[in-house]
């Protein structure tokens, strides 16, 4: 309210207006924001204008007064405190070592996990663009509808000037993590006109995590398309020598959609059955003695893994070329979309156990059941998790980027890139279990 007080004067004066009291407020409050923000921003040049250090005060001198409390008493003028005597003596020590990041040295985190956009709207849910939005899951609201227009201008900017950014950092015991951006939307993905952009400026975060000292960097969602870069290998074969290990964290996605599997379950349906996904988990459960059916068109591809298998294994393993194959079987692993025909093929009473991105839609409620994508909450001793990760709650990652962490406290030193060592899946499941993940 005392701040109000410089706007009675021009009020009963008879010269007040509308507009002024908006411009008055409005200044107030970028000033105050600016003067509590807490980051040093202002830019060197600007305050070695002559004359300007006294017109004009700076975060980091505003903060000796709530630091030292009886000094750098001015909103927004230090001129006062020039004239009275209160600035405090390290004032202009504070804002050097501050604009130049002496008072808080960058120091590279251990973990890095590398997203990208979704939905063009999922723009908003950076965690610096609306913070509240951000604390939610992710979902498109009516209310951003208007604002398509600007997403797609900022998509064709990213295109040509964006690189791989840092949008939120986190601590899980001795660990710093930090989640990075890839400056690209999930359609982007799609075009292969658009791999050679989106494979350079990943290389590039790889190159930079390297240089920093990061340990492990996790590579998420289409990040980790096996057509664009073979689940991170790409990147692994060019740059032999990274001491960055390079993770797609699918060994512990594996685990997790197993572990929704009932444990006396005879039979499965696989459908995205030669995915890298699709791959480990068929492998993975005809080696203990599930009858796996695998659906693809391609003989080729389903022959391979098939010669991966173990002669005891590949007695259980069915090539399947058509949707009706599972229509007896009530445990369907999908990994690719699934029409509303197609998911009426199986029978009354079918979980549907996804690993599919998006998520099927429930089309079925005849007892069926869908579970849902991989995922995992975070220990309790995890910090500053304030944001969620897209459609996870807060405290929730999806299980490749848990993986990524678990790689982290392990201390493991190798690569988890390009085809699942189905060997390593109940390895990688008692690690998560141990350090205190917890499946969603």
């Amino acid at each position: 309210a005392n701040f109000a007080i410089p706007l009675l004067g021009p009020f009963f004066q008879g010269g007040a207006s509308v507009s002024m009291f908006y411009a008055y407020l409005l200044g107030f409050d970028i000033m105050n924001a600016i003067g509590h923000c807490n980051f040093e921003f202002v830019p060197r040049w600007f305050m070695s204008i002559p004359g300007m250090k006294y017109l004009i005060y700076t975060p980091s001198y505003h903060s000796l007064h709530h630091s030292r409390v009886h000094t750098n008493f001015c909103l927004f003028m230090p001129i006062y405190d020039h004239m009275f005597g209160t600035v405090h003596k390290t004032t202009d020590t504070l804002y050097e070592k501050a604009i130049t990041g002496q008072s808080a040295p960058k120091t590279a985190p251990d973990v890095v996990f590398i997203g990208h956009g979704t939905n063009l709207v999922s723009l908003f849910h950076l965690p610096f663009m609306f913070r509240s939005f951000s604390s939610r899951p992710f979902e498109p609201k009516w209310w951003l509808a208007p604002f398509w227009p600007l997403c797609v201008m900022v998509m064709f900017v990213m295109r040509i000037f964006g690189k791989v950014f840092c949008s939120d950092k986190h601590r899980l015991r001795h660990l710093k993590m930090e989640t990075w951006v890839t400056p690209a939307w999930a359609i982007q993905f799609f075009f292969k006109s658009q791999w050679k952009f989106i494979n350079s400026k990943i290389e590039e975060a790889i190159l930079e995590a390297d240089a920093a000292g990061v340990k492990v960097l996790g590579l998420g969602a289409l990040n980790k398309n096996e057509a664009l870069n073979g689940g991170g290998k790409l990147f692994v074969d060019k740059n032999p020598n990274l001491k960055t290990c390079v993770v797609h964290g699918n060994t512990l996605t594996a685990a997790a959609v197993l572990k929704k599997i009932p444990p006396n379950v005879e039979e499965v349906f696989v459908t995205g059955a030669t995915s890298k996904l699709g791959r480990a988990i068929s492998l993975y459960l005809a080696e203990r003695g599930v009858k796996v059916t695998m659906l693809t068109a391609s003989t080729e591809r389903f022959q391979k893994i098939y010669d991966e298998a173990s002669p005891k294994a590949q007695a259980r393993i069915v090539h399947a070329t058509k949707i009706e194959a599972g229509a007896n079987c009530k445990d369907w692993i999908v990994g690719k979309f699934c029409s509303q025909k197609e998911q009426a093929t199986a029978p009354s009473g079918t979980t549907f156990h996804q690993f599919v991105v998006p998520p099927l839609q429930e089309f079925r409620s005849d007892e069926c059941s869908y579970t849902d994508l991989p995922a995992f909450a975070l220990p309790g001793d995890t910090k500053y998790f304030n944001t969620c990760e897209m459609t996870m709650e807060r405290g929730c990652v999806h299980a490749c980027h848990a993986g990524a962490v678990v790689h982290a406290l392990e201390g493991w030193d190798f690569h988890e890139v390009g085809a699942i060592d189905h060997t390593r899946i109940d390895q990688t499941w008692d690690a998560a279990i141990k350090h205190g993940m917890v499946l969603k």
